[in-house]
């Protein structure tokens, strides 16, 4: 595993491509080429006590913490592109510090909400289960997006027909569906549990799914990918499996090694979890994907017999 984890050194001498840097943010941001990469994902620390197996962030005064983030975040920005677009996750603490710092710098375009479904009660408190991811860009005139590549597969409810026919819905032998645009709320992720192949143990790890919407909707296959927070390794996941270029900053070594894993086993296994034949489906929905899965080989076998 040791020659796929560059140096800080390292790419001093030479930057490459699809390299997991495990390194200190501020010992190797300016070896980083820039304007050079076309989508950046973010997801740092939060203001929060947290600790990442030893790394210890202690939250902070939210003065204090927009000075952390303004410390490497104008840096991160020269690193994209001039159509390039860029996501920051956040939670309900530390939302409002991050839009302020980005639109330092971009133009905010949206804010996402995802919903987690899992998370701690509290007794004097609402649970917390929603965090944000902010949406901007360099140019707000001249960004990338491709909705129809993140586009969702719910179950009709209430099915609705014109003339006998279904309106806006299909009818499949796994149930009624209807292929809808994405929103800025999103209800079908899953937060990685012990039985999911893309588990580890970090202690915020996002999900595959969460960050294949993001590559997919504002990157192109071949697209440069930055993450300067990588943790556990998910946008370079992501990025290799959709066919796209990475490049990772990791301070803990330990989380480049569970990275490098997953890359490798990556290699034999492509699948992202909820996204299935183009398209994202709700959580919960894995016997329907099956079935679609089973219907779409049985017609395949049929039209064999049909030309041969």
């Amino acid at each position: 595993m040791e020659k796929f984890i560059l140096s800080a050194n390292d790419i001093k001498e030479s930057f490459v491509d699809n390299s997991i840097i495990n390194a200190d943010l501020f010992d190797c941001l300016d070896s980083i080429p820039n304007e050079y990469f076309d989508l950046i994902i973010i997801d740092p620390p939060y203001n929060l006590d947290k600790d990442f197996h030893g790394k210890k962030f202690s939250s902070m005064k939210s003065e204090a913490y927009e000075d952390y983030l303004r410390s490497w975040f104008y840096k991160v920005c020269d690193k994209l592109a001039p159509n390039g677009t860029l996501y920051m996750c956040g939670d309900w603490k530390c939302s409002s510090s991050m839009q302020r710092v980005i639109e330092e710098r971009l133009s905010v375009i949206n804010r996402i909400t995802w919903q987690r479904e899992k998370g701690r009660g509290a007794k004097s408190n609402w649970k917390n289960a929603m965090e944000d991811i902010w949406f901007a860009v360099k140019n707000s005139k001249n960004y990338y997006l491709d909705v129809e590549s993140v586009k969702m597969k719910r179950k009709v409810i209430a099915p609705y027909k014109v003339d006998g026919k279904p309106k806006d819905w299909e009818e499949t032998e796994s149930g009624n569906f209807r292929i809808t645009y994405p929103s800025n709320f999103w209800d079908d992720i899953s937060i990685p549990f012990w039985s999911m192949p893309e588990n580890t143990d970090h202690p915020t790890q996002k999900p595959e799914k969460l960050y294949a919407k993001l590559i997919l909707a504002s990157s192109k296959p071949g697209s440069k990918i930055f993450d300067p927070f990588l943790g556990s390794g998910t946008s370079a996941v992501v990025a290799h499996k959709l066919g796209r270029k990475y490049c990772g900053i990791e301070i803990n070594r330990e989380y480049c090694y569970w990275a490098v894993k997953r890359l490798m086993n990556a290699a034999d296994d492509n699948s992202i979890q909820g996204y299935f034949d183009g398209v994202f489906w709700e959580r919960n929905s894995l016997n329907a994907q099956k079935t679609n899965k089973s219907s779409e080989k049985s017609n395949k076998a049929k039209v064999q017999q049909i030309l041969f």
